[in-house]
């Protein structure tokens, strides 16, 4: 070897420096210097993240997992190029947020080469090994539209190869060709697929969730500072205790042993024992001979003074402790499940506490329960997005009122992401009051937990262990269906849960995009519903359209509208259907909707074909579902023409009936269904109740059993039994 080739062999290889986010923003105080350069085994984007939701495992890549170093080289150069160059009218530069994403796709596509190949050499790939990793992704089960995102990666290759050195395609892949057509994928513009939360399962979710808010929060909060109180006392008792020496605090510890067993002698408390069994311990009730829960040590430990994890040796249910003073106590005056001192609000729906006393483990349990009634709350109804309520911080709601006092808008100030910047945009949101006890619940909940790590925002991840996260970003997920298992399990029965199944018999799964089109839907087409009692959905409309600093950019407008659309085709179809099972439809439209609906079933023929050929009877019906617009004494299908509520209107220019000035048994566009029933026998109910009253005025009393005949003959319209001509039509 000469000596300049052992001087080369000799010379280490130049490691690259450069920053892999070189041209991305960053979040406020970082330094781009500071951050993943191209060499190194790991990239983090998180400081070019700005969203809160973002998952940590989304925004990092570790190149040290990957075997073959010719995958990890062609993967970095790939992925920096995406991160840092834009490419006009093909591609812009790749968000930090998908990096995980693309590194995935990539990855299997280099896979797929090494085993075709035996190495991972882009040179070699050739259209033939191209074209068999399209029909192994299109076999392998990978939906169309899937496939077509993976296939993205081949064309990249080629159109990123004045970037790539030796990792560019040598050839166009699919020259005319998308990767959409490669995969066989055709876009259709339909129905959103995320699945709308049904009104059985949101209702009590909701009336849960916010009794949580209301009811629950206060005992919760308070039990909380009783417990960071015990703690901080017990920091200063160990500080009294450390000059002397070890007999003189085992001592002193049993003093004020002695004085808090004392305590719960005088005020008929037992000795506190744990909620649950934990750490697979429990003990036998000397005088029961029950299995309970062990002692509550910790909490004995936070008033005698007493660090068990610092000093072990001083645990009082060790030798050296005192247990043989807390089994006496307990022989004489019992135990009690929790043991904290905060009182249990009492539930006024069952007249007893709404939960035993607090121990700190079922308190941090609560504490996150709590935390994910109040997403549902402030995700509900406000029509915002995940990355919208997530981004809400400590001081973000507003309340302006007027000159006398009276509260005219509630504002949640927060950052919009949607069509916007990837730093998003400042943002309000008017919102509703509920919606207001949720943030006033939220900002101590989450006050311990992000001083803690330094941030203000209200969704902490809020346990402290070490390894946690900071922010609880998609982990909203587990926890929202860890709240629904919780909801079931402490405040349902058996066979009679709280919040229902799904109608597969499984727990509903729920998800942060399903309260957007749920909430969109109900204010669409149940505005009177079941909810309705809990909210004012009218309010939380009007909330939802002036959100966003009064603009339009979020979209929740036209969500509305499009769940309108459906929610009326829906609603048709439901008519059809109680038509075709020979029910008539009540009320001054009746007449019309049955001929309507029985034209209908006309034209689709006999009832197999009905059955297979429902796309086709959307289509049948949709003009009728355009005019169908829900309300809670009739259904009006609006014709502006005889609109017997735009008589009435000072603007009878409207495309909209106005339901308030509904006269469902005189317009010719009100129909009455089985649904409306329970309003009428309400009234009906209502008024034979007035008619009870001896003293009533004959005036009166002649107005309300002409009233009480009226809502009889309504009533009886709705009762009346199937149409025996559509009935014979049908067995025919």
């Amino acid at each position: 070897m000469t000596a300049s080739a052992a001087s080369t062999a000799a010379t280490p290889l130049r490691r690259d420096d450069r920053p892999v986010l070189a041209s991305a923003p960053l979040r406020p105080g970082y330094d781009r210097h500071d951050l993943s350069r191209y060499d190194d085994p790991s990239w983090d984007l998180g400081p070019a993240v700005f969203r809160e939701n973002a998952r940590r495992c989304h925004v990092t890549v570790h190149f040290g997992s990957i075997a073959d170093p010719a995958i990890a080289g062609i993967l970095r150069a790939y992925l920096y190029a995406r991160l840092n160059i834009e490419l006009p009218g093909y591609r812009p530069r790749l968000p930090p947020a998908c990096l995980r994403q693309a590194f995935n796709r990539t990855r299997r596509f280099l896979t797929f080469v090494r085993s075709e190949l035996g190495a991972c050499d882009i040179a070699r790939v050739d259209p033939s090994l191209v074209d068999r990793y399209a029909k192994a992704l299109r076999s392998g089960g990978l939906r169309p539209i899937v496939a077509a995102q993976v296939l993205e990666t081949i064309f990249d290759l080629y159109a990123y190869r004045d970037h790539l050195g030796d990792a560019r395609l040598r050839f166009e892949p699919w020259p005319g060709r998308s990767s959409s057509l490669v995969a066989g994928y055709r876009s259709k513009h339909g129905e959103n697929r995320t699945p709308r939360i049904p009104e059985e399962i949101i209702t009590p979710l909701l009336a849960w969730s916010m009794k949580y808010v209301t009811l629950f929060a206060p005992d919760i909060l308070t039990a909380r500072r009783e417990l960071t109180l015990l703690e901080q006392n017990r920091v200063g008792l160990a500080d009294e205790d450390a000059p002397l020496s070890s007999a003189g605090r085992r001592a002193r510890r049993r003093m004020r042993l002695t004085d808090y067993l004392d305590r719960r002698r005088t005020e008929g408390r037992g000795v506190p024992i744990w909620t649950a069994f934990h750490n697979d311990t429990s003990r036998i009730d000397a005088r029961t001979g029950d299995v309970t829960p062990p002692v509550n040590a910790h909490l004995l430990h936070l008033h005698a003074g007493i660090d068990a994890r610092g000093e072990p040796k001083a645990h009082l249910l060790l030798a050296a402790g005192a247990p043989e003073w807390i089994e006496a106590a307990i022989a004489e005056f019992g135990t009690e499940v929790g043991g904290m001192d905060t009182p249990i609000s009492i539930d006024p729906d069952t007249g007893l506490p709404w939960r035993p006393r607090f121990d700190a483990r079922t308190l941090a349990h609560e504490e996150r329960m709590l935390q994910a009634a109040c997403y549902v709350v402030c995700a509900y109804l406000t029509g915002m997005r995940d990355c919208e309520v997530q981004a809400m911080r400590s001081g973000c709601l507003s309340v302006t009122r007027s000159a006398d006092g009276v509260i005219e808008r509630r504002r949640v100030r927060s950052v919009a992401y949607k069509t916007k910047a990837r730093t998003g945009e400042p943002a309000e949101w008017i919102t509703i009051a509920p919606v207001a006890d949720a943030i006033r619940v939220l900002e101590p909940l989450s006050s311990r937990a992000a001083a803690a790590r330094g941030t203000d925002t209200l969704w902490p991840v809020l346990s402290l262990k070490a390894g946690t996260k900071a922010h609880v970003s998609a982990e909203i997920v587990r926890q929202l269906n860890a709240y629904r298992d919780h909801l079931n399990a402490r405040f349902g029965a058996g066979n009679a849960p709280v919040i229902p199944p799904a109608p597969d018999g499984a727990p509903w799964r729920i998800t942060t995009r399903q309260f957007r089109r749920t909430i969109a839907w109900h204010i669409a087409n149940r505005p009177f519903g079941t909810i309705a009692g809990m909210i004012q959905y009218k309010h939380a409309s009007v909330a939802a359209f002036e959100g966003y600093a009064g603009s339009s950019n979020s979209g929740f407008r036209a969500e509305v509208e499009a769940q309108r659309a459906l929610g009326q085709i829906d609603d048709i179809l439901d008519y059809f259907d109680d038509r075709h099972a020979g029910g008539t439809p009540s009320g001054p439209a009746g007449p019309r909707i049955a001929k309507a609906l029985d034209a209908a079933a006309d034209t689709l023929g006999p009832l197999p074909a009905m059955i297979a050929d429902r796309a086709r009877l959307r289509s049948l019906l949709a003009c009728l579902a355009r005019t169908l617009h829900a309300g809670p004494l009739a259904d009006c299908f609006f014709d502006p023409s005889t609109a017997l509520c735009l008589k009435r209107a000072t603007a009878p220019d409207r495309e909209t009936p106005l339901i308030a000035l509904c006269e469902p048994t005189r317009c010719p566009n009100a129909c009455l269904t089985q649904r409306h029933r329970p309003a009428w026998e309400r009234a009906a109910a209502d008024a034979a109740l007035l008619l009870r009253e001896k003293r009533l005025p004959a005036p009166q009393r002649v107005v309300l059993q002409q009233e009480l005949a009226r809502l009889r003959a309504v009533l009886a319209g709705i009762d009346r039994g199937p149409d025996p001509v559509r009935r014979d039509a049908t067995e025919r």
